[in-house]
């Protein structure tokens, strides 16, 4: 991995069946991310199993298996490099959490490469991550119009499923000019690193070159130090080792800190990255630290570090604003669902319901209603049952924004407005 290139973070979105695994896995196969050999064991395993050639599909499940099973803090697996980028994949594709990860994401993703099948087309899920894409301030898409193989390459019906996309990111007001359109197979490789005969009535890029396309990213704001805990290890030799990805600001060798809510401080001893001690780790880089006079039961998931004489917010109470996705019946005060807001999950309730608004404009539409319910954008003020350290997305954006998860499902996303500190 080249550290010198400017650093993306890519989602790869789209509905489960449309080949979002295929794709990364090719994705990483093509850079040479992925070394031949790894793909050779998975093809083999593959076959006996009778899945020949689902090996890219097979190696990304087996990745986030082991990511499942904590095995290993180094996720260099899904980085991978282009001419001019490198890129780190946010979230397996297929994860059953994808929404809630996409939003709460231990990274926000810059852009995004939308999978959409060309045998199928526009599916619920594809909506739904699109909308999300648009309310997490996902600048710029990349269509990739997925198994053009299936359908003979067929030019009618990549026009087909242009047109449909076109029209649901009109809907939800993406700026759907910057959007650009692949015909690919991630299966066979069309148009991913070289352009295909099978199509060539194409003339557009190939998913690479999109790739390399993109704007470079606005570097983050100098906010202060922000760095949600994914884990805290302890590792011999060294002691307390909690791990994270810095969102914002540096995390210094000899800084002081504060872990928040659990309320601890002290001085930075070493920051790891990949293995190798750095005297300071930037945002987005993923890091493990060790703090002289932290504990393991000091601190835990879902904290956040930041300077000592600027430490993370912890909200009494907190407003925001909630695109309501999906909820089986209405929401009204009352209502505690679990917030996932970077790493924490913490069970709030909603306190109030201040404001609905029309979601096309986001002019305000009605004063306290008594509900709301799948469909609705609205402010509203909620109560953390126990300490969250959380920010208002127009300060520490990195740190402002939440997915509202509820009897096993993505009930609704938001970002936080304001927070009154306790």
């Amino acid at each position: 991995m080249s550290e010198d290139k400017p650093h993306q973070n890519l989602a790869i979105i789209g509905h489960v069946d449309h080949g979002k695994s295929t794709l990364v896995g090719r994705l990483l196969f093509e850079t040479g991310s992925v070394p031949e050999h790894v793909i050779e064991q998975h093809r083999e395993e593959a076959e006996e199993k009778g899945k020949g050639g689902f090996e890219f599909a097979y190696v990304m499940d087996n990745l986030a298996e082991e990511r499942e099973r904590g095995v290993t803090i180094d996720i260099a697996h899904q980085e991978f490099d282009t001419d001019k980028y490198y890129f780190t994949i946010v979230d397996c594709p297929g994860h059953r959490d994808f929404v809630k990860n996409m939003i709460t994401g231990a990274s926000q993703a810059d852009n995004a490469v939308l999978v959409v099948a060309a045998d199928d087309g526009v599916a619920p899920q594809t909506r739904e991550h699109v909308f999300l894409a648009r309310t997490l301030g996902i600048n710029e898409l990349i269509i990739g119009v997925n198994k053009m193989d299936v359908v003979d390459y067929s030019e009618d019906s990549y026009k087909e499923v242009k047109e449909e996309v076109g029209n649901l990111l009109n809907q939800v007001r993406f700026n759907s000019d910057d959007a650009t359109y692949v015909p690919i197979s991630a299966f066979e490789g069309d148009n991913i690193a070289e352009r295909s005969d099978n199509t060539s009535w194409y003339d557009g890029p190939t998913l690479l070159e999109a790739l390399n396309d993109l704007p470079e990213v606005e570097p983050p704001t100098d906010a202060p130090l922000r760095l949600p805990i994914q884990d805290v290890y302890t590792i011999s030799g060294i002691g307390t080792v909690p791990v994270g990805r810095v969102e914002t600001g540096t995390l210094d060798v000899g800084a002081n800190v504060s872990f928040q809510p659990s309320d601890v401080s002290g001085e930075v001893k070493t920051v790891e990255m990949h293995h190798e001690e750095v005297p300071k780790a930037e945002p987005g880089d993923n890091v493990g630290f060790n703090v002289r006079g932290v504990g393991k039961d000091d601190i835990r998931r879902g904290d956040v570090c930041g300077p000592a004489d600027d430490p993370p917010k912890v909200a009494e109470t907190f407003q925001a604003q909630v695109v309501v996705m999906q909820h089986p019946s209405v929401i009204t005060a009352g209502y505690t669902p679990v917030f996932h807001a970077h790493t924490a999950q913490v069970a709030c309730t909603v306190e109030s319901i201040d404001q609905k608004l029309d979601p096309a404009s986001g002019e305000v539409a009605e004063e306290n209603p008594d509900f709301i319910k799948s469909g609705d954008a609205a402010i509203v003020t909620i109560r953390p049952q126990k300490p969250l350290s959380i920010e208002p997305s127009g300060e520490i954006p990195e740190l402002g924004s939440f997915a509202i998860r509820d009897m096993g499902q993505t009930i609704a996303a938001g970002k936080v407005l304001e927070v009154n500190e306790r």
